[in-house]
């Protein structure tokens, strides 16, 4: 037992034989109802210190968390929502990069809880995608403040860390030697692999030194949670323990986001009308080549039954806009992050989804919307490379469609094959929101999850009944 729940579980019998004394033969009858009340008073605040210690104090880091639209803050805000009935939990976030209108400024920064998460706001410069000079600017102010809001924090009995920013695992690092909290690193990617991936940086000297210093970090935790078995191959590679590793993939909650048909009311109030539409949605970076996106709508571009849709945000948004206005296309729609409440009408306005994944990028992360594409019964094109994770789930459940190579011409060619073959594509359809309800709904990932802390805090509690000892 915890030296805390050992402090409060001694003390409450002396609340007793206090409350006797005062109330019994040695007292006056008339304090027993005030001894009643302030004897019920502090047991029951004894006993919710017990209850709140015995549920296990978990911490995550990330800079990306409520109310941010992107896919790895709501990820976040799902599992630490779900978490909190089985665990104390905190986070500690960073500002928000990209927010629903309907979300006003003064009310989030003020909240200090939000669906039974309590909430550290660590505040930064503001970091720009389309500036490298800004991002690191945020990053580096991101974690100094977060080094010091650490300090002030109580010891938790885990420690989960992500990579938004990458510097993150540092800073988790310090916290574990200063407190001796369990250690987790939850890797929406691996850095610095996927920026290499992606373009953003070579392979230098200082890329290498990072990655020794990561991979040292990611050995040394008590668990590593990726979202596929391709990143987890890439970390054995890397010397990573095989048994520290667990996958916990991404998810959809089947239960809000569903098929609702072709979604008529939201193709009219944008413009797509009864044309077959080829939809992106999600971040609008170098990770993902949109390029070839807008290469497929020119070669298409006489198809008058055929649009193009972009939804989101992102640094190369600006370099796809003036692709389009260049080339004069009529056929490709621009749209905004939809609310999430609208998120089952978004996909499933599309016909037919184009999900970007280099082969490249393979071991470096797992693209999340490929799970609401399927919850929302959609079905997927995609350039995954032959025998990775996300190209065997796709062919192997018949979920959509793939292409070799991510080029204009193969893209356009399997988008007039699909348009040829709407029968087969309603099948697949089916089959999609099969897939999601049996294997990625939520609901399933956050029990894995909770497995993987649940005997992480047990571990720590053994380890501190043997030694007596309690954390700072």
């Amino acid at each position: 037992m915890p030296a805390a729940e050992k402090l409060f579980y001694s003390v409450r019998p002396w609340c007793r034989v206090v409350h006797w004394c005062c109330s019994g033969p040695f007292g006056y009858r008339s304090n027993q109802s005030f001894c009643d009340s302030n004897f019920r008073r502090v047991t029951s605040q004894a006993d919710e210190f017990v209850n709140a210690c015995a549920k296990g104090q978990v911490l995550f880091l990330n800079r990306s968390y409520w109310p941010d639209l992107e896919a790895t803050g709501q990820l976040l805000t799902d599992l630490t929502a779900d978490l909190s009935d089985r665990f104390e939990v905190t986070v500690a976030c960073g500002q928000p990069n990209s927010i629903n209108q309907a979300a006003v400024q003064s009310e989030w920064q003020a909240l200090a809880q939000h669906n039974g998460v309590h909430i550290r706001r660590i505040q930064h410069f503001a970091a720009s995608k389309s500036s490298l000079v800004s991002r690191m600017r945020g990053f580096l102010s991101f974690c100094r403040n977060l080094r010091k809001e650490l300090t002030q924090l109580a010891a938790p009995d885990v420690c989960v860390f992500q990579t938004d920013p990458f510097l993150l695992p540092f800073e988790a690092e310090r916290l574990r030697r200063r407190t001796g909290c369990r250690l987790v690193a939850y890797l929406q990617d691996i850095f610095p692999d996927v920026a290499i991936a992606a373009g953003i940086t070579r392979d230098n000297v200082f890329c290498r030194i990072l990655r020794r210093r990561l991979f040292s970090i990611y050995r040394h935790c008590d668990r590593v949670i990726v979202l596929s078995s391709d990143m987890k191959d890439l970390l054995v590679a890397g010397g990573v323990a095989v048994e520290k590793i667990s996958i916990v993939r991404n998810w959809a909650d089947t239960s809000v986001l569903r098929p609702v048909g072709r979604s008529e009311q939201f193709r009219q109030q944008h413009g797509l009308g009864d044309r077959f539409c080829v939809m992106y949605s999600g971040n609008i970076g170098r990770t993902q080549g949109l390029s070839v996106f807008v290469e497929a709508a020119e070669i298409l571009r006489d198809r008058k039954d055929l649009v193009f849709t972009v939804v989101g945000r992102g640094a190369d948004l600006p370099v796809l806009k003036a692709a389009v206005a260049e080339k004069k296309l009529t056929n490709v729609v621009f749209l905004d992050y939809q609310p999430r409440h609208l998120l089952s009408e978004s996909l499933s306005a599309a016909d037919l989804h184009w999900l970007p994944f280099s082969h490249k990028m393979t071991r470096c992360l797992m693209p999340s919307k490929f799970y609401g594409i399927l919850s929302a019964g959609g079905c997927c094109l995609s350039n995954a490379a032959g025998g990775s994770e996300l190209h065997r789930e796709i062919t192997e459940n018949g979920v959509g469609l793939t292409v070799a190579e991510a080029t204009g011409h193969a893209i356009a060619e399997r988008i007039g094959w699909a348009m040829d073959h709407v029968e087969e594509l309603e099948v697949m359809r089916v089959k999609a929101r099969r897939l999601a309800e049996e294997k990625y709904d939520r609901s399933h990932s956050i029990a894995a999850f909770e497995r993987v802390l649940s005997a992480l805090v047990s571990e720590d509690r053994v380890a501190q009944d043997m030694t007596g000892g309690m954390k700072e």
